[in-house]
Order: C-alpha cells, then structure tokens, then sequence
C-alpha cells in the first residue's frame, strides 16, 4: 500500500467518480483504475462498487477510507512542515448544522492566513452528515447541538464514528422570525399562538429521524411544516410567507442582517422549553490543528457576547 494509492482512495470517495478523479489527479481513467483494484486486492476488501450513477464505498470501504484520511491527512502536515517545495496547501474544514455564529467563526478565522497555502471549506448541512464528515476526517470540526430529546441518538451516533462532543454553551429555545411578523413585538411566543404560520426546517434527508433535524420540539404536531437546505432560503421564506422556527436565539447580524428577530419561546405543559447543548465534534484521540484550534476560539469568543 502506498501513500498514492492511499490519495487516489480518498479523492475517488470525495468525488464519487472516476473520470472527475482522473481529471484531478492527472492520470489517466484506466490508471486509476488499476490503482485502486491492486489496492484492494492488496489489502483484500472491495473499497468501492461502481454503479451507473458513479463510484460509492462499501460498508468495509467506509471504514478503510475514515483510517486512510487520517493517515492521508498526517502526511499532508508533515510534508507541510518539513518539505523544501512549498506547494502543498494544507487543509482545514468545518461542517456544521445552519448556525450563522460557525460561519462568522470561520470568516474570522479564515483572515488569519494566507488563502495562497492553505485551502479552507465550510459546509452547512444535514445533522447525519456533521457527523459523516468529521468522522472520515473530510472535516476537522463539526457543530451541532444536543437535548434530552435527541441525546441518546446523537451519542451512539457519536460513539460509532470515534468522535467526542465538547459543549460550547446552553440555550433556551427561541422563535425566530421576521421584525414585520405579526407576532414580532411579543414579549414571548407559545406554539398555540404560531399555529396559524408555517413551521421552517432545514431539510434532512428521505427517511431521517426526527431525532437528527436541527430544531428545538421538532417532536411535536405542526399542522403547517416547510422545508429548506439554505438559511438564505429560510429567511426569505420568513419574509415572503410568515414563516418561523424555533433555534438557540443566536443571531449574527453581520451575516443574516437586521431584519430578523429572536423571541423567547413560551412553553406550556405539553411543550416545555427544552436546554439546547451546542458544541463542536472532532475525531477522538485525534490532536486538533493550529487552525482548529484558532477556529474553535473564535466561537468562543463569539459565544462570549452572547445572552440567551
């Protein structure tokens, strides 16, 4: 096994296609190709089926690829210290539930090197795959929150991918909507009084628990529900349509505008306000880089001049 062989495994599971592999890294389809079937007959598993619509890893080759990033990405570092060449970017990435304080985070953080050495990647998406992510290695960080609801899930789900939660603050439950909704002047809003407006949620897949999705008492009956994958979406959503959701009462002004509002949430009997838990994920045992580590201050320091 060689390290090429080990760079040419994980760019094909990056791009999920031979020929976009080959085109990125200058071999030729045929090459690659054999490159990966010596790989895997060398180490005696099958890393990839290929399917008519592109490349996917088999349950073994999910578990070689996450050991070959780390081992990928130690090499990548280490040439970065001590090679004489200076061509070698090295990498940092976030993945993330759809909190505009990890993006403020990340733009902070991003100023404090040279974009010319290192290649930077944020992605907002799915809770399934934050943890997907930063299990393979593909990310370094991930955000995302916990509550008594959907502890135990997140957890096991934690556990199964050798990743541990360090807790970066508690928060109440808030209404989060528009400063010409109807009910934006409230003191504090109950779901009886929002029943007349659609519910926004970020979308989470075909067949996802609701155990994963991104919103505080997403148990509950709503009799209006909308769904997004963009936070550009959702406001606009939140605009054009009165629409609303329930999240940590974080807002980044900076990047969202001022035109969005926060409001306490009021519970009742049947719908307390649950204690959002929100934190960063990294690989277990695994040492977080400068970069991590500049990165996972900046959020603090964020968090800091939070009240909720």
């Amino acid at each position: 096994m060689t390290l090429q062989q080990i760079k040419y495994a994980v760019t094909i599971a990056d791009t999920g296609s031979m020929n976009k592999s080959a085109e990125m890294l200058f071999v030729s389809q045929p090459s690659l190709t054999s490159a990966i079937k010596e790989l895997e007959k060398e180490i005696g598993i099958t890393i990839f089926l290929r399917t008519s619509k592109g490349v996917i890893p088999t349950n073994e080759g999910v578990d070689f690829l996450t050991r070959a990033r780390q081992v990928y990405q130690q090499y990548e570092l280490l040439t970065d210290k001590y090679s004489t060449s200076g061509n070698l970017k090295r990498k940092f990435g976030v993945s993330t539930q759809h909190y505009s304080f990890a993006v403020k985070a990340f733009v902070e953080t991003v100023k404090k090197y040279d974009t010319l050495n290192f290649e930077f990647a944020i992605r907002e998406t799915k809770t399934l795959e934050v943890i997907s992510d930063v299990g393979s290695m593909k990310s370094e960080i991930g955000i995302l929150y916990k509550c008594d609801y959907n502890r135990k899930i997140i957890d096991k789900l934690l556990k199964e991918n050798e990743l541990e939660f360090y807790p970066l603050i508690n928060c109440r439950a808030y209404v989060y909507l528009w400063k010409g909704h109807p009910l934006a002047n409230e003191r504090s809003i109950s779901l009886e009084q929002l029943r007349d407006y659609p519910r926004l949620s970020f979308e989470q897949g075909s067949g996802s628990s609701v155990f994963l999705a991104e919103e505080i008492l997403s148990e509950n009956d709503y009799p209006r529900i909308i769904t997004s994958n963009d936070r550009a979406t959702q406001l606009n959503l939140m605009v054009g349509l009165n629409g609303y959701t329930l999240c940590s009462g974080i807002i980044c002004e900076e990047l969202n505008g001022s035109d969005y509002i926060a409001v306490p949430f009021s519970e009742d009997e049947k719908n307390r306000n649950v204690i959002m838990e929100i934190g960063y994920i990294s690989k277990k045992y695994n040492r977080l880089s400068d970069i991590a580590d500049n990165y996972i201050g900046e959020v603090k320091k964020y968090l800091e001049k939070v009240t909720v």
